[in-house]
């Protein structure tokens, strides 16, 4: 390592291996990881130390840290070494695609843990919020408000408002959990729109509009229980819009029923 003043052992007390040559380097390292003990900027040992001092050979500790590099939690440098660093929300983002893609009604599961992340977010943003966080989300409301007409735009400026208004949380756990998402969530607000502008519906259009401006002001006043309610009628919209899609492909949703949905719950 090379920062003397917390430098890690890399050797255990007790040095029993379990399981495969791999598996001992690898999980020992994960171990490092997780409990801070080689941190962001550090720089491991050599690929021989590693090995003489884990008791494998070379290939396998290769191999444990290019699986760490695909994490995106160290970096293998040509000449440098193997350097610590912070992983890429990114990363697990594909990964949290990629594990879901084959999972029937993923989309839908991933909808309702995104309830939870956002209207606990949205408590938090009425409390933290800053000036910047503001003016993002009344950016995104703008551009919304522009690409009323056009799924794909639209669907970006949705997501860009949403997770505008997650960054304003300030919780880095919330913010990190709703980055993984980003991949499905940005896909489940473009078919949204391409579903309203399929239908031609006008009303509906002005709905998506109008709920977002709702968020905002809900945040600005600090008003944590208006907020928390705008955003439940808000995600109640999208529920009849995917029940009516699944239910009758062929027939335009009925923008009145969503209305009636939130009016029932005023």
């Amino acid at each position: 390592m090379t920062r003397a003043s917390r430098a890690p052992s890399i050797t255990r007390a007790e040095p029993e291996a379990q399981g495969t040559g791999f598996a001992k380097v690898f999980d020992f390292l994960r171990e490092q990881l997780l409990e801070g003990r080689i941190r962001s900027g550090d720089r491991l040992l050599p690929e021989r130390e590693l090995a003489l001092q884990m008791g494998v050979s070379r290939p396998i500790v290769r191999e444990a840290l290019r699986a760490l590099s695909m994490l995106g939690v160290v970096e293998i440098r040509e000449r440098v070494g193997t350097v610590v660093r912070q992983p890429d929300v990114s990363v697990l983002g594909d990964v949290f695609a990629f594990s879901l893609a084959q999972v029937p009604d993923a989309i839908d599961d991933v909808m309702q843990a995104r309830i939870a992340l956002e209207c606990q977010a949205i408590r938090l943003a009425c409390q933290r919020a800053t000036t910047a966080d503001i003016e993002r989300m009344r950016g995104a409301l703008d551009t919304i408000e522009g690409t009323v007409d056009d799924p794909a735009g639209g669907g970006r400026a949705d997501f860009d408002f949403h997770i505008a208004l997650v960054r304003a949380s300030k919780s880095d756990t919330l913010i990190q959990l709703y980055g993984a998402m980003a991949e499905l969530l940005t896909r489940s607000h473009r078919d949204r729109r391409q579903l309203v502008g399929e239908h031609h519906d006008e009303r509906m259009k002005r709905t998506v509009v109008e709920d977002h401006r709702h968020l905002l002001e809900a945040v600005i006043a600090g008003d944590e229980d208006a907020a928390d309610l705008a955003l439940r009628q808000h995600f109640r919209i999208g529920d009849d819009l995917r029940r009516q899609k699944a239910l009758a492909p062929g027939r335009p949703p009925v923008a009145a029923n969503a209305r009636k949905t939130r009016e029932a719950t005023q």
